[in-house]
């Protein structure tokens, strides 16, 4: 699994051009499902997440994670993480899950992270979205539980 993690002081879904959901200071989430990947990947990558050292303590070091900061959590599904651009000039997705192998992983991901009782909030899987953040810092992490990066 990858995700791209942003350290935000907003961030909002629109689904469908309709319906908005949004969260206060915390992250947003995008989050890929690979081909190969298990429940491992998921709690390794719900860990990962939850325990990220990434806000300021008073001398601006990153010393708290989201959930010492009793922070919001937005995580949208994002199947483009695992666009292959080496060839061409058209993104693959080869490594991508299939939708009904990514879905059950994707909800587990999301009950993971619904156990730290953070404010929980999701996009809709395979549906279009507009996703927007304010991000903080900027602060932006790559992270993938196979370890590539």
């Amino acid at each position: 699994m990858r995700a791209v993690v942003q350290r935000v002081s907003r961030g909002w879904v629109q689904i469908e051009g309709k319906e908005r959901r949004s969260i206060g200071t915390g992250l947003v989430i995008l989050v890929g499902v690979g081909k190969d990947d298990s429940s491992e990947d998921a709690r390794y990558l719900a860990e990962k997440i939850l325990n990220l050292r990434i806000f300021p303590d008073g001398e601006g070091k990153f010393n708290y994670s989201v959930c010492d900061m009793g922070g919001d959590l937005l995580v949208v599904s994002q199947f483009t993480l695992y666009g292959d651009c080496r060839k061409g000039r058209r993104p693959s997705f080869t490594e991508a899950a299939a939708p009904e192998e990514a879905s059950p992983l994707l909800e587990m991901l999301l009950r993971y992270l619904g156990e730290s009782g953070l404010n929980l909030v999701t996009g809709e899987f395979r549906t279009k979205m507009e996703v927007g953040i304010i991000n903080d810092g900027p602060v932006t992490i790559l992270l993938d539980s196979k370890k590539r990066f």
